[in-house]
Formats: structure tokens, sequence, C-alpha cells
């Protein structure tokens, strides 16, 4: 079973998904490269040749070196990704929070194109898409036998034209196809409301270029609409991650300055670095606080994090610095376990390699790779329970995930019995329910948010309704490096 859950990586439609990424678009030649291995340097000239002589069509030499490379970099972890000229524009472009398709986070499970999240407010949020839901066809081509990089090729597009996504969704077992008309997506990665008279509610899906102005605006306005604000809950949940900055001045909003916010080690020098409640750590602009607009009030006023498997990487960077300053109380469930950092580094003006080149920690020293952050109250998504949340798919479900780097990694037997129960029991619940769909989650941030309302409970004094059978994951064995 376990196989059914590994996935290719976090890829989104344009957007930056599960990711810690520092920018670095800076050439790459260093005076300290070893020397190269003689002997495979010639093998590898060996099968290019051998290809380009012997192989059945003409191949393009350009193409079978980038082939190369990709598979070279592919090898390393699921984070570390060559970018050709086409995926690095998409990449650029997912930054911004702006491109054209149809608005979902995807990865791939069993051949298919699984739909991790759709992106809210985009085409195919609206047109009911559901994390979980395979993707199976794209228009007349099968998924069955795609990259996931060609699959994403193929559901971009030009504004205002269609494509029609053929959807298996295991809950109803059943097929059924989507047309979506494409969009520029204008991913909103900070929304807020206040959810009851005297309590915020401050929800950040992705950290993105414009996340701190956006932060900043919204929650300076929160404070503005209701003076009297006794609690804010920050909604991390399904956060893929993003860009570091981001992460450090969100977690810097509610620290006191100069506090640990998080540390990177790999095996560069400027690998080794601390990051700090500070602006010279966060801003862009020497001099320039973006931060120093909030009310003074964010400093201390009570806070409950919320996070679950789907928060990765800079939201588990910020829940951990909130969890280890004793700032927040985490609620809701363990997170996805994406402690690494990846650097961008440009090749050409048009190509450059995305690579894993440290870890990052905790202010108390936690490495929180393929383990996660563990939150201090335990809750299910809904009263009923979280029947499934076993089939999550994690960091330590991929395959070639990097290891903490903190001890032994033990195999989490009673994990892999839980996979093995849930998986049983939907298929069961398919056949009992013969047709009827089964109820969808609610909405983050609506009336029906029962993790929500757990969190309102606890910033109010009132009983919490704590999960009854969830508890901390091990961090798994992995055979990678």
């Amino acid at each position: 079973m376990t196989s059914k859950l590994k996935i290719a990586g976090w890829v989104a439609l344009g957007a930056l998904a599960g990711g810690l990424t520092t920018m670095q678009f800076t050439a790459t030649a260093r005076s300290s490269v070893a020397p190269l291995p003689l002997e495979e340097m010639q093998q590898l000239a060996a099968v290019f040749g051998m290809i380009k002589t012997d192989y059945v069509d003409p191949v393009d030499e350009k193409k079978l070196i980038s082939n190369a490379i990709s598979g070279m970099v592919s090898g390393l972890d699921p984070h570390s990704v060559y970018f050709d000229k086409t995926s690095f524009k998409e990449f650029r472009e997912g930054t911004t929070g702006r491109f054209v398709g149809v608005g979902i986070e995807i990865g791939m499970e069993d051949g298919l194109v699984k739909i991790v999240s759709p992106i809210e407010g985009s085409p195919a949020f609206r047109a009911g898409l559901k994390s979980g839901d395979l993707i199976t066809k794209i228009d007349d081509t099968f998924v069955k036998g795609l990259t996931i990089d060609q699959a994403v090729k193929r559901m971009r597009g030009e504004p205002n034209t269609k494509v029609v996504l053929t959807i298996f969704r295991k809950s109803d077992n059943r097929t059924f196809p989507v047309t979506i008309v494409r969009e520029e997506i204008r991913v909103q990665s900070v929304r807020t409301k206040i959810v009851e008279p005297g309590y915020g509610w401050v929800r950040i899906t992705q950290f993105q270029d414009r996340t701190v102005e956006d932060f900043v605006t919204k929650v300076d306005k929160l404070f503005k609409d209701d003076p009297k604000l006794k609690g804010l809950v920050l909604d991390l949940r399904n956060d893929p991650g993003g860009l570091l900055e981001g992460a450090v001045a969100v977690s810097a909003a509610f620290l006191p300055k100069d506090a640990v916010v998080v540390s990177t080690n790999g095996q560069l020098p400027e690998s080794k670095a601390v990051f700090k409640a500070r602006p010279e750590d966060y801003s862009r602009r020497v001099g320039v606080d973006p931060l120093s607009r909030l009310p003074a009030a964010i400093k201390s006023i009570p806070l409950i994090v919320l996070v679950n498997e789907g928060s990765a990487s800079a939201s588990e960077i910020v829940s951990g610095a909130l969890q280890d300053h004793k700032r927040a109380m985490i609620m809701g469930a363990q997170t996805f376990g994406k402690g690494s950092v990846q650097t961008v580094r440009q090749l050409t003006a048009d190509t450059a390699l995305k690579i894993t080149t440290a870890r990052y920690y905790t202010p108390s020293g936690r490495s929180i790779q393929a383990k996660g952050i563990v939150p201090d109250v335990m809750l299910d998504e809904t009263a009923d329970g979280n029947l499934y949340g076993a089939l999550r798919v994690r960091e330590a479900d991929l395959e070639k995930h990097i290891t903490s780097g903190q001890g032994a990694e033990d195999k989490d037997a009673a994990r892999e019995k839980a996979r093995e129960d849930a998986l049983r029991k939907l298929e069961e619940a398919n056949l009992a329910k013969k047709g009827d769909q089964a109820k969808p989650l609610p909405e983050f941030g609506s009336a029906e948010d029962f993790q929500l309302q757990q969190a309102l409970n606890q910033l109010k004094g009132k009983p919490v309704d704590v999960s009854k059978t969830m508890t901390e994951r091990k961090e798994e064995d992995s055979k990678s490096q």
C-alpha cells in the first residue's frame, strides 16, 4: 500500500508549492569545483555517442544533455529540480502569485495526477475539484505515462481557453469530466476576517513575493475594524511554503525584536545562517521595516496557530518559531515535515538549478525534516473524527527524501497499520454508500470549520474537543541520503 502514497513531488500550476526557497539568481561557476571523475565522464560521453549514432531515430543533442542534467538532479531528493527554459519561466511566474492555468497544486499517485489542493478562488476551486481527486485525462490525453511536468504543460494555456479534465473521485468511486476555462490566477496569499466580536482570523495560503505586504495591510485593517480584539487565529493549514523571507517576517510580527526565528546548516559557508526577528533578515530594502505599520498589540495578543499535514516548509518555520518561543499554542495535526532549503542558481539566461543546500532548524535546534511540527493540541478535522488522515502524503512518504540528520530513524509501524485500516475503511464506505456522495470538508474560516471553532474555544477558555485518536508520528526510515 505504501507505494500508492508516494508522489513525484509538489507542483503548483504556476505557484511555488512545498518549498522553502532562497532566490539567488546568480552565476554558478566556482573556483573550488572538485576534479571530475575521468572514467565516469568517459562513460557518459560514450553513452551520448552511442545514442547519437545507434538510436532508432535521430535525437536532438541539446535535449539529450538537458535530460541527462534532469536525471542527475532528480536522483538527489524530491525538491531539487533542473529548470529548462519553459519550467524556469513558470517557476518565476509562480513566485509572484500570478499565472495562467486552472489553479491547482498537484502531485502524482500511481501514475495519475493527484490534486493536493485547489487554489482558493481559482477556476478549479469554483468547479468543485477537491483535495485527493485524481486526474485521469487532460482533454483527450490519458495521464498515465505522462511526467508531472508534461501534465502541467497540458493544463496550462492561454487565458479564456478551455481544458477538459477527467476526474476520478475516490470518495464517491466515480469518474466524471469537468470543463474548466483557464484564466490568470492571482493567488491571494493572505485572507483575514473578524470571525466574531473580539476574535480575528488570519489565513496565509502560501508565502509569496507580496505576502508580507498583504499581511501587514490586512492585519492592520483587522485591528482597525475591531480595536478590542482579544485573540487571533493564524491559519496555516494546507500552506505548502514558499519564500524564506516571508516566513521570517510573519514570525517577526509576533516575536520580540532579535528573537531567533530559524537557522540553517549545509555544506557551503553561506548555508550556515541564523535568521532573527529584525528587518535586515526579512526586508528587501535596506533601512525599511515593512512590519512598522502593524499595531503594537500584535506582539502580545493571545495567538493560536492552526496547522495540518498540508502545512509545509515556510509554514513549519513560523509554527516552530512561535511554538519554541511559547508565543502561540499550535493546534491541529502534525505537519508535513519539509525541513530543507532550496536555493535557485541561474545557469544561463533561461535555465536554472533549484538545489537543496541546507536543512533548517527551529530556535531550539529541532530539525523537523521528515517529522514535522507536533501540535500542542491535536485536533480532528471534523466533529466526526479524522478517519482518513493517515492517507495524507507527507515528506517521509516521498522517495529519496533526505533525513533529519538528528539520530536514527525508526519505521513507524503504527502509521503503516493506520494506512492499511484507513484504506480498508474507505473501500468499505464506498461499497456501502452505493453512489451517495461523501460529505465534503467545510471551507476554512467558515462557521462549520470545526478546528477553527476549537481554536476559538481555546482563546475563550472554553473546553476544547481534543482528538482521542491522533498520536505523534515517528520519523520514518529512509533508504535515501
